[in-house]
């Protein structure tokens, strides 16, 4: 239902041009509350299919060139909404920054819709954010309020744009566990959240960013509310302590933690930043295990308490988790070796804890780095290595980190054609990389069953084939998920090979 009487404050939109950058998700998610708001929608972006599914929902549409084009034109909207992944300096947005034209980002725009009560009383916040376990963390706290009785959703870059959920009546969220990237908080300075949290910060999107200071920046966006939480155990994290805007700030750590923090003491969840001491979950409970999961589970926590809930519910919510696809699941088994589809570790950072989790392990990585280095997580893996297969354009610069830092690991390229290059010739190149060449065309998922097949003949029994790639998946696959099904689907397919060359043909049976 909406609540015409009560957005004055976004009253300015009634009756004038809008533009919406992007016709993703996200951005076709704002065509209907600016309708509702009484805004003329035009949406822009380079997909021909995209504009077609945002012109079935009422938006005029124009191809991006043609808008770049006609400078004069953007300057006319009274308002452009961005989707996250538009860059500042790029030449749309410049134009209209040039004009004058008000930018927001989806998220930004959400909070005001929301703040403006178009569709019911303004809900509480709980963000999200942090280089990695952000969704993770994000389904924890869901499930934890639902134990606590509480009506919310999981939005954002969870999946479910936070507009889908303002909107949704049966049931109304009362509370949003709002997950929000660096690209969505870079665009959205005026959300305050009632409570957020930063669980780590490391080298990711410093491209998109302009470096490390600005993707930190962005990040420290989610500590501006009432409550802020911390990662102690991350350095860039922790040192957001001190200059942190929130009203009260707190922080969590995976060891015991002091007056103000949450931690673990005696294989326990404790509380001590909520309550004098309260034990909150046992740690061997928590998924997914090991350290990334039980700081996972301390930042949920410290959340849902910011908010009043009690520790049962803590507890219940977190045994009731279920762990998402492609982050560190064991897609398969067989002579020994387990696969384990990590494809979510899109950067270094993330990649690392996928890695130490096992104790040898043939590690497939490579995609697009975005400006990280590999340097410290090549360090820090190398002892766990046996084997490496390589993929994907930024092959070359993980080869070179092996050869300084793991040389005597035996490395496989498998290029498809559309990568920066690995120094070899289909031999042993430099630093003993062995390149296996296919044809340009080659479709990824063609690629991904040739890099499991070479990563399965380094693999003995007890190892582990991790597919914690440290980089993006766009250079090849759709998405990180599309990465993950055809690193599963290529090891069952290997998986069942294997079973039929065991298996005796009938013919081979001796009869009677």
């Amino acid at each position: 239902m909406v609540h015409k009487s009560t957005v004055a404050g976004l009253g300015f939109l009634r009756g004038r041009p809008v533009l919406v950058a992007g016709a993703g998700i996200s951005g076709r998610a704002v065509i209907t509350p600016l309708g509702d708001l009484g805004a003329q929608v035009t949406v822009t972006d380079t997909s021909a299919d995209a504009l077609a599914r945002s012109a079935e929902l009422g938006a005029e549409t124009v191809p991006l060139d043609h808008l770049i084009g006609d400078v004069e034109r953007v300057g006319e909207f009274a308002l452009v909404v961005t989707s996250p992944g538009f860059r500042p300096d790029s030449p749309l947005l410049a134009a209209a920054a040039g004009a004058g034209v008000p930018v927001w980002g989806d998220i930004e725009f959400s909070w005001h819709v929301d703040r403006a009560a178009l569709y019911g009383p303004p809900r509480r916040w709980l963000v999200v954010t942090g280089t990695n376990g952000k969704t993770t963390t994000t389904s924890m706290l869901n499930s934890i309020l639902g134990a606590a009785g509480v009506s919310s959703a999981a939005c954002g870059n969870i999946g479910l744009p936070v507009l889908d959920a303002l909107r949704a009546e049966s049931p109304r969220a009362e509370i949003l566990a709002v997950e929000l990237s660096s690209f969505q908080l870079y665009w959205a300075p005026s959300v305050r959240p009632e409570a957020g949290v930063v669980l780590n910060i490391a080298e990711d999107h410093l491209d998109w960013h302009g470096g490390m200071a600005g993707y930190v920046a962005a990040k420290a966006r989610a500590l501006t509310g009432a409550v802020g939480v911390v990662g102690l155990d991350d350095a860039v994290a922790s040192s957001l302590l001190s200059t942190s805007p929130a009203e009260r700030t707190v922080g969590f750590r995976t060891g015991r933690p002091g007056p103000g923090e949450l931690g673990v003491e005696n294989e326990h969840l404790v509380d001590r930043a909520f309550a004098d001491s309260v034990q909150l979950a046992p740690e061997n409970g928590i998924r997914p295990p090991g350290p990334a999961g039980v700081a996972d589970a301390l930042a949920a926590a410290a959340l849902a308490r910011a908010v009043g809930v009690e520790p049962e519910a803590v507890a219940r919510g977190l045994a009731d988790h279920v762990v998402g696809p492609h982050r560190g699941a064991t897609v398969g088994v067989f002579e020994g070796v387990t696969y384990v589809d990590d494809s979510k570790a899109t950067n270094p950072h993330a990649a690392k804890p996928s890695v130490l989790a096992h104790d040898r392990v043939v590690w497939v990585a490579g995609g697009l780095l975005k400006g990280a280095s590999v340097d410290e997580l090549v360090r820090e893996v190398a002892n766990r290595l046996v084997g490496v297969v390589l993929l994907g354009r930024d092959a070359t610069q993980i080869a070179d980190a092996l050869a300084r830092h793991a040389p005597d690991v035996p490395v496989v390229h498998v290029d498809s054609g559309d990568d920066a290059g690995v120094i070899g010739n289909g031999e042993a190149g430099l630093s003993g990389v062995r390149r296996v060449r296919l044809p340009a065309d080659t479709p990824s998922d063609s690629v991904m069953n040739t890099v499991v097949r070479e990563a399965a003949t380094m693999a003995s029994a007890g190892d582990a084939v991790v597919l914690a790639p440290a980089a993006a998946s766009l250079d090849m696959f759709t998405s990180y998920g599309h990465r993950g099904d055809s690193f599963a689907a290529a090891a069952a397919a290997l998986a069942a090979e294997t079973l039929a060359t065991e298996i005796p043909d009938e013919s081979d049976v001796g009869g009677a």
